[in-house]
């Protein structure tokens, strides 16, 4: 089977479920897949797929697993206690066929958080199992080879480091392995870690992660207002990490709004901030400016640029900022899924939270989902954006 660990997932899921453990435990949500790469039809392997999450239905975290968890200093000892009695249940996910292939998860954010990453897993592997039975990984490897000797050129002994950031869009689970062994093996010394859990614990390397979307979407319906939602949850996280985990989700209503929420207070809490959409240069010097407008060095904060990045963008964004700020690079379907097949672009999104409407509303406006276009309209004008 494709999952056999419940580690098999981005380390932001836990660090996100044990933020909904503590603050948020009663809520309830509603997740909905789409796949964006036009003219993919998945009807022919629902019964496939439904077959795998049944199988990751069935997964607890093993004891070997939780010592592992035990050991970062965020993770507390009743979040640890809860995983080893936790286990997802199935029947939180509905897939129908009919005009189009469809997926929802529907259930306690508690229990339905860590369905997400693997679900998405699932349905790459099966698509290009079914579509590509005797993949060229002969392909796969050159282009990696490739991709590896070009940056070590124009590494020159730089400060350049990057993560893996590629588990949810990957080719497969084992070639995902495979690649994160290689760029560990020959780029030691700028390869830094992965998001995915289950590799970190079985290589020894870092895992990365703190907060997505779905987290300040939620807070959208969670918090007293809507126009504060965004101060809400950076108030939640700050709450539950207390100086951990100080990497605050920019885009989630666009960068304007997220500057004018993150004032001088959070400014300083936070370590940093992370940029998954729009342009990244011209992100980084808003970013950058607003640090100055606020009287703090930007070299004292990171900016952590994840939106579909290559070597060659990495490098770029690294040589404009790496001598202004401390910046880091997660990198993800360049890396996971590159055997010369077109890479399908896969997303599961939160849609409702406490049966209320919630959206993302990021700078690239292809990256919207909701199914409420009123809510949309008012989630716009309460947060003054024109995307």
């Amino acid at each position: 089977m494709i999952i056999s660990s419940l580690l098999d997932t981005d380390l932001y899921k836990f660090t996100m479920m044990q933020a909904v453990l503590h603050q948020f435990p009663d809520a309830m949500v509603e997740y909905r897949f789409k796949c964006r790469t036009p003219d993919i039809d998945l009807r022919p392997y629902a019964d496939e797929i439904r077959r795998e999450i049944d199988h990751l239905a069935s997964l607890r975290v093993s004891h070997s697993e939780l010592e592992y968890l035990r050991g970062f200093n965020f993770f507390k000892s009743d979040f640890i206690d809860f995983l080893r009695i936790f286990k997802l249940n199935k029947d939180f996910v509905e897939i129908q066929v009919s005009d189009e292939f469809f997926l929802s998860i529907k259930g306690p954010w508690l229990h339905t958080i860590l369905f997400e990453v693997p679900v998405l897993a699932i349905v790459n592997e099966v698509f290009y199992r079914n579509t590509q039975a005797e993949p060229n990984y002969q392909e796969g490897e050159r282009r990696l080879v490739d991709k590896m000797h070009k940056l070590k050129k124009k590494l020159q002994g730089s400060e350049f480091t990057f993560s893996e950031f590629g588990t949810r869009r990957r080719f497969s689970h084992d070639w995902q392995g495979h690649i994160i062994e290689a760029l560990q093996q020959t780029l030691p010394d700028n390869f830094h870690g992965t998001s995915n859990v289950y590799f970190a614990k079985k290589l020894g390397i870092r895992p990365h992660g703190t907060m997505a979307h779905e987290y300040i979407q939620a807070c959208q319906a969670l918090g007293p207002r809507l126009i504060n939602s965004q101060k809400f949850a950076l108030e939640k996280w700050a709450a539950e990490y207390r100086g951990a985990l100080g990497i605050a989700l920019s885009d989630t209503l666009g960068l304007s709004a997220f500057l004018r929420d993150f004032d001088l207070y959070f400014c300083k809490l936070f370590d940093g901030a992370r940029q998954d959409s729009g342009d990244p240069f011209e992100w980084g010097e808003q970013i950058i400016a607003h640090y100055e407008r606020h009287r703090i060095d930007p070299r004292t904060k990171l900016l952590l640029f994840s939106d579909s990045l290559d070597f060659d963008l990495a490098f770029s964004l690294f040589e404009r900022f790496h001598t202004r700020a401390k910046v880091a690079f997660g990198i993800g379907t360049y890396l996971s899924n590159d055997l010369g097949y077109p890479a399908m672009q896969n997303v599961i999104k939160m849609v409702y939270c406490n049966g209320q409407p919630v959206a993302k509303l990021s700078d690239s406006p292809d990256k919207t989902m909701c199914p409420d276009v009123s809510y949309l309209a008012y989630l716009k004008q309460v947060f003054q954006l024109n995307v």
